[in-house]
């Protein structure tokens, strides 16, 4: 099994940063994706950025130039510093490790973390 814990919302004014982390436990596959995803009530959960163990990055268009993504594979860890945040940058963000069968590339399982809110205040 895998856990996910996540640190770093809050309340922050427009133009201001946060910075969330996400530390995983348990059996984590050496084949995996991190990200994150952010989810506002009555919307689908979207991707806002995922990372590689390689390092590869995908940003969704929205936060490209504002939000950067970084893991310590060591640690087990991602984090996603967030600058120059917009009110409409509010959600729950959540955290989500996919494990992924080496032999054939094909996603096995995802995992999510409980999610912590973002509010940016206009």
């Amino acid at each position: 099994q895998v856990q996910l814990v996540e640190s770093g919302g809050g309340l922050v004014q427009a133009g201001g940063s946060l910075r969330l982390s996400c530390a995983a436990s348990g059996s984590i596959f050496s084949a995996n994706v991190m990200g994150w995803y952010r989810q506002v009530p009555g919307k689908q959960r979207e991707l806002v950025a995922s990372i590689t163990r390689g390092g590869s990055t995908n940003y969704a268009d929205s936060v490209k130039g504002r939000f950067t993504i970084s893991r310590d594979n060591a640690k087990s860890t991602v984090h996603l510093q967030m600058n120059s945040l917009k009110a409409e940058d509010t959600a729950v963000y959540y955290c989500n490790l996919r494990l992924f069968d080496r032999s054939n590339g094909l996603p096995l399982k995802d995992y999510w973390g409980q999610g912590t809110q973002v509010t940016v205040s206009s």
